[in-house]
């Protein structure tokens, strides 16, 4: 049976006290939209519509190339009065139709599944997702009777009786898709707001003899709505123990689950080891055997295998196997390290390769340069790259020795085996297997220090 989606995407979230659409606060790294989006796309929906309404341009920028059919809700009106606006892409539709929320990111893609397959096998014409409240005061009571739904109760309308009831409305529908908006054709704002609500059209079903069935969610936390900061970070901390739950199944170890940040879209080998302290976000990529230490961050960053990364920050780096940075390292956007390279403490590498085995052990720049295999960087030495319009490029071949304090002043080629004396600046390029020396020669002025204020004798 064909299925579609509608995701509710148009509301302000005034509580959130912000000119950012609520839907695209962020959760784990990524907007809670985007979750939910992502999770929808477990029910193989032929059609999923998006209605948008606040910062329509910003949401409408922000959905995926796949995700392009959306409708402009003017008027936040209620649920009902947005899934109206959908009419033109789904009211001539057969099938079923989900309703869900781009500020619940903590529904997953398995639930909503579970609930289009519950929802056919009791052959229903729409369908609840409950939860069981500990307190349940503030949200739609669930009534039921031989297991149907016989209504939804708000807390301000409902009775003594009904407020004892445990079981809640989430929000999340299944609809048979031409009565939804049949009913929706019918629907009138009874209400002080003059607002429309899809709770009345759960009402008009059942008044018509329809079966409205209910499907409760094994975990509460998944129904949880963003309406205000502290949601928000409710929401951070949830989806953070889920992640973290699931990469330490996989034989991942965190040292202190805690403190772990672990976006979504992460991957870790098994027998990898996180301490504490560490974020890992967006696309970035970690092998077996790893070790990455408190302090660091790394932001699209991908590591093979056996890679150590001590208190460093890697932003769209790579580590080939058996490489190793930090502590304080900085290696930023294109940047490879090949096998068993190694950059110490306080070295920054931007839009470089550095080859097998090559070691940049402290204090020193390289960017826009390639270097070859065993390459020896001494402290204090700086790729030149740019002189204030454009980035030139440093060659430095295998072996070569870089004496500390060097500056090589872009374009330049180092050969082979070729040596830079300490404290020189290269401005030409040097031979394989040559030594150069850039630097003004010593003169001693006897006698010049003296009656300085550094000197002792004073």
């Amino acid at each position: 049976m064909t299925r579609n989606v509608v995701i509710l995407a148009a509301g302000k979230g005034t509580r959130m006290k912000s000119d950012t659409p609520k839907v695209l606060h962020e959760v784990a790294g990524k907007s809670m939209l985007a979750h939910v989006i992502d999770n929808s796309r477990a029910v193989d929906a032929e059609r999923t519509v998006i209605v948008v309404g606040f910062g329509a341009d910003s949401v409408i920028n922000s959905l995926p190339e796949d995700m392009d059919t959306y409708v402009v809700q003017k008027e936040q009106l209620g649920t009902g009065h947005a899934v109206v606006e959908t009419r033109g892409f789904l009211a001539q539709q057969d099938g079923e139709t989900m309703v869900t929320y781009g500020d619940m990111p903590l529904i997953t893609g398995d639930t909503l599944k579970e609930l289009f397959a519950y929802h056919e096998a009791q052959d229903a014409k729409a369908t609840v997702l409950t939860g069981i409240a500990t307190n349940p005061h503030g949200y739609g009571r669930i009534i039921r009777e031989d297991g149907a739904v016989t209504k939804i109760v708000e807390e301000k309308d409902a009775t003594e009786s009904e407020k004892a009831v445990h079981e809640v409305n989430t929000g999340i529908y299944v609809f048979d898709n031409r009565l939804l908006f049949e009913a929706l054709e019918k629907l009138s704002p009874a209400n002080a707001q003059g607002e429309y609500y899809l709770t009345d059209v759960i009402e008009s079903f059942v008044k018509a003899g329809h079966r409205v069935a209910a499907m409760e969610l094994a975990n509460f936390d998944e129904s949880l709505g963003v309406n205000d900061r502290a949601q928000l970070a409710v929401a951070e901390r949830i989806m953070r123990a889920r992640i973290n739950h699931t990469h330490m199944l996989a034989g991942v170890t965190l040292i202190d689950p805690a403190t772990t940040y672990i976006g979504t879209d992460v991957t870790i080998g098994a027998d990898t080891v996180i301490e504490g302290g560490v974020t890992l976000a967006g696309h970035t990529t970690i092998g077996k055997h790893c070790h990455v230490t408190t302090g660091s961050r790394l932001v699209d960053a991908t590591l093979h295998t056996s890679v150590i990364v001590r208190a460093s920050t890697l932003e769209g780096a790579v580590m080939e196997a058996n490489s190793d940075c930090g502590p304080y390292a900085h290696l930023r956007p294109g940047t490879i390290l090949h096998e068993k390279a190694h950059v110490g403490n306080f070295v920054e590498v931007k839009n470089a390769t550095l080859g097998d085995g090559t070691k940049a052990g402290h204090l020193t720049y390289i960017g826009d340069a390639t270097v070859g295999k065993k390459v020896n960087f001494g402290a204090g030495t700086i790729t030149v790259n740019y002189d204030g319009e454009n980035k030139y490029r440093t060659e430095i071949d295998d072996f070569a020795f870089i004496g500390s304090g060097s500056r090589l002043i872009a374009p330049v080629v180092i050969g082979k085996n070729a040596l830079t004396a300490a404290g020189s600046t290269i401005t030409e390029d040097v031979p394989e297997d040559a030594m150069a020396i850039g630097r003004g020669r010593q003169v001693n002025k006897l006698g010049r220090a003296k009656g300085k204020p550094h000197y002792k004798g004073q």
